[in-house]
């Protein structure tokens, strides 16, 4: 079977039509999928927009490099297509009338998909070739890594992280767009929803279309080459049969077109003022909406009075899925020349000092980083957590872990925290109100997850042995102080409750279910582990269990005890899951290993529970 760039080049050179009808069978869904999204979900405009790219393909395949990736080539080309379609479109506006009736025959997608979809290509188009290329091989065609680092001309792993490196630089610009997502569920529903496949028959209508168009490019340029070998005088005539036959239709139509731009042009500009008025009404009325429903904390605060009894860490706890695999045995860690060997190749940049300080355990090379990075949010967090940090420098990284990450609660958790202990409640309830409303949540669980794999198969591990040793070695210290806080947040709403601050009680009881929700699963638990969940879980029970258990909860008619009884068999479900893990654990090959950690960061580890259930069957 012939690659891609083989077909390229047998058309090139011989004009097969045969190699040319297998490239449009390839790559016919992915660029009808691109000119369906950048045509507004219009089916009639994506097969003009693809007709005009396979065209464009077979009149510049002779002048493509060679070093060209079809696939991302294609992917640009669509947008140039579209852009010219959309602007010379006469009916534009009747066009998104049908394609909104269209749309509401057909399923529904999922939400996150319908935040992404408008955007997703003028993302891509921010993205260097390079990192284009890569995501389009590996989401949008749907190859392997060994296949897109074949058509980068690179090895796997290489591939791997140039997929890894780009991802997370598109999900950088979706949220700069308003699209908040981890990496490994952007990977997930663009791998799901990014190709729709074109309508039947558009293929093979394209090859013929493409080819006679490029045919008759082809003759008109051969015409024009052969006039240079014609008399001056044959040519002047010639010239001027042609000027007066050819220019006098084109003068007439352009005039036309003129026209019909103009109109078009105007009608898309009153369109979307209008839908930019609209969309700044909306935004702002949420803004608004929001901001008055936000719980708030009275100031100055009442004294804080510790009712909640400390938990018992081991009912907190439970079955950690991956740490207790190895009874005891400890992590293997790197030495000093393998974390110097992928420091080298890394460019000793931040992600990868931090990785190599979590997997060698060397506090030197987090130094490094804190000297290097002061700026940068990863390494504040790790900063704020070293073990001989004193007080004051604790709270310099919180506060550069707050300027760094402004839009992420966390922050402003750990740093209320650290007011609580040191007893300035007063700046404690000033963080928990600035950190309520803010929905940018990230603890970087996955980020160091991935970064820590790379510097387990820098040092020659298995990917089985890296995945594992990944997983196993990565200790969330953030975990026991979320506990801590979701603890004080109750201590504290019973103090306003004491002294008669009922609304600031309530407020702060929000405040503790809010935070729980960040991490109990709730708002998806893809690359979220199961530990994580529990402890977001037992925050939200913690606040709950202080109300009253027949008050509303939510708009779904549910009352407090309801969701109670929610995350109790939530919570039972996920201790029953870790059962069946590690009753299973001695049976799993290493390849189980990897795929159940794959699982684990795009769909969840429940998700990866009941394919290793299946697999094995229930014990």
């Amino acid at each position: 079977m012939l690659d891609d760039e083989q077909l390229l080049h047998r058309y090139a050179t011989d004009g097969s039509e045969t190699a040319f009808s297998e490239l449009v069978a390839r790559y016919v869904n992915l660029v009808y999928s691109a000119a369906f999204r950048r045509t507004g979900g219009d089916p009639h405009l994506a097969e003009d927009v693809t007709q005009m790219v396979f065209t464009d393909l077979a009149r510049k395949a002779r002048s493509l490099p060679k070093s060209v990736v079809p696939a991302g080539w294609l992917h640009q080309a669509t947008y140039y297509a579209a852009a010219q379609e959309r602007r010379t479109e006469r009916r534009r506006v009747a066009r998104e009338q049908e394609a909104v009736a269209m749309n509401t025959l057909q399923s529904e997608p999922s939400p996150d998909w319908r935040q992404i979809r408008p955007i997703l290509d003028e993302a891509l188009d921010e993205l260097a070739p390079a990192d284009r290329d890569a995501l389009v091989l590996r989401f949008f065609e749907q190859r392997n890594l060994a296949e897109v680092g074949h058509a980068l001309g690179a090895n796997e792993d290489a591939a791997r992280k140039r997929v890894d490196r780009a991802l997370e630089k598109l999900r950088a610009l979706l949220i700069r767009r308003g699209v908040t997502t981890s990496a490994t569920a952007l990977s997930a529903v663009i791998s799901v929803n990014a190709v729709q496949a074109a309508p039947v028959g558009l293929a093979a209508t394209l090859t013929g279309a493409s080819l006679a168009a490029a045919a008759a490019g082809a003759s008109a340029t051969f015409t024009v080459l052969n006039l240079v070998n014609i008399t001056k005088l044959q040519l002047s005539i010639i010239s001027t049969v042609v000027v007066v036959g050819v220019t006098t239709p084109l003068v007439l139509q352009h005039q036309a077109q003129v026209k019909l731009r103009e109109k078009d042009e105007a009608l898309q500009q009153r369109a979307e003022q209008l839908a930019q008025l609209t969309a700044d009404k909306e935004r702002l009325s949420a803004l608004l909406a929001q901001a008055k429903t936000l719980p708030s904390l009275g100031l100055p605060a009442p004294p804080l009075q510790v009712t909640t009894p400390p938990a018992d860490t081991a009912q907190d706890t439970p079955t950690n899925l991956l740490a207790r695999i190895l009874s005891g045995e400890t992590t293997p860690l790197l030495t000093r020349e393998q974390a110097e060997a992928f420091l080298d190749e890394n460019h000793r940049s931040a992600a990868s000092l931090l990785a190599a300080y979590r997997t060698s355990r060397d506090s030197a090379l987090l130094e490094e980083a804190m000297q290097k990075y002061p700026d940068d949010p990863q390494v504040a967090f790790e900063a704020a957590f070293k073990k001989d940090a004193s007080p004051e420098d604790r709270r310099r990284w919180l506060d550069a872990f707050k300027q760094s990450a402004p839009e992420n609660p966390l922050a402003n958790y750990l740093s209320a925290l650290d007011h609580f202990k040191s007893g300035r409640t007063d700046q404690a309830v000033e963080e928990l109100n600035a950190a309520s409303g803010k929905q940018m949540f990230e603890d970087y669980t996955v980020h160091r997850w991935h970064a820590d794999e790379e510097a387990y198969r820098s040092a020659g591990y298995s990917e089985a042995e890296t995945t594992m040793a990944a997983t196993w070695g990565l200790l969330l210290p953030q975990l026991a102080e979320l506990r801590d806080m979701g603890r004080k947040i109750v201590d504290l709403a019973n103090s306003y409750r004491q002294a008669g601050d009922e609304t600031s009680a309530q407020a702060a009881l929000q405040m503790a279910i809010n935070m729980g929700e960040h991490f109990d699963g709730s708002k998806g638990t893809a690359g979220v582990p199961l530990i994580t969940q529990l402890v977001g879980i037992a925050i939200e029970r913690n606040a709950l269990q202080t109300m009253d258990t027949a008050s509303p909860y939510g708009d779904g008619g549910q009352t407090v005890q309801h969701r109670l009884d929610q995350l109790a068999q939530r919570s039972q479900t996920i201790k029953d899951g870790a059962k069946q893990v590690e009753a299973l654990q001695q049976l799993m090959t290493p390849q189980d290993w990897i795929t159940y950690n794959t699982r684990t960061r795009t769909f969840g580890e429940e998700s990866a529970i009941q394919w290793l259930v299946n697999k094995y069957g229930k014990r």
